[in-house]
């Protein structure tokens, strides 16, 4: 899909943490691979003067997630550890950018950025009504913090060059895509936007 940038859209970086990277404790195969795409469309909406949201997993360590705390997953992203710092070679601009932390309760889990977060209002404050999205996972946080932004009634675009997935079940990222383009969504590559 071709699209043209306007003052309505927004950028949403989901989750692009080190304890989601190859060899972090909740490693997505390829994650590091995209850093480069996802920071190209950083610099693209940055020079558009338009706004950059990072959404990150923080965690108590009492996280409900936590399979020690009798969830599913390793323990991953715990506040202030060097595991939920943003990949280091993640661009992050200085102006017009905001830091989304979700899964802060240790009795709350949030695949979605908007779950239990100020991400809805802060787009409502500027204005936007189209979100560009990308990061990891495919079929965890990227879909639900899509799914959420259409059923606030945003219109939505996934950044498909800059997403990777968990595939825990072989084609579930394949099958999140769909999903997504079931519920509205449409895709997009950096060359539609360049």
């Amino acid at each position: 899909m071709k699209a043209k940038l306007c003052q309505r859209d927004a950028l949403v970086v989901v989750d692009m943490q080190r304890d989601f990277m190859p060899g972090g404790a909740l490693g997505v195969d390829g994650a590091d691979t995209i850093v480069e795409r996802v920071n190209e469309y950083t610099r693209l909406f940055e020079k558009a003067s338009l706004p950059v949201f990072f959404t990150r997993d923080w965690h108590p360590k009492t996280h409900i997630s936590f399979k020690r705390n009798g969830g599913v997953w390793p323990e991953h992203c715990v506040i202030g550890s060097d595991g939920a710092a943003f990949d280091e070679r993640l661009y992050i601009p200085s102006d017009n950018r905001f830091i989304i932390s979700k899964g802060d309760s240790e009795t709350f889990d949030a695949y979605s950025g908007f779950q239990g977060t100020t991400l809805e209002a802060l787009l409502q404050e500027r204005g936007v009504n189209r979100v560009f999205i990308c990061g990891v996972a495919t079929d965890y946080c990227v879909k639900h913090t899509l799914l959420g932004a259409e059923n606030l009634g945003f219109r939505t675009v996934l950044l498909i060059d800059a997403v990777k997935g968990v595939d825990i079940k072989r084609g579930d990222s394949e099958a999140a895509v769909e999903q997504m383009l079931m519920r509205g969504s449409v895709l997009c590559s950096i060359d539609d936007l360049a």
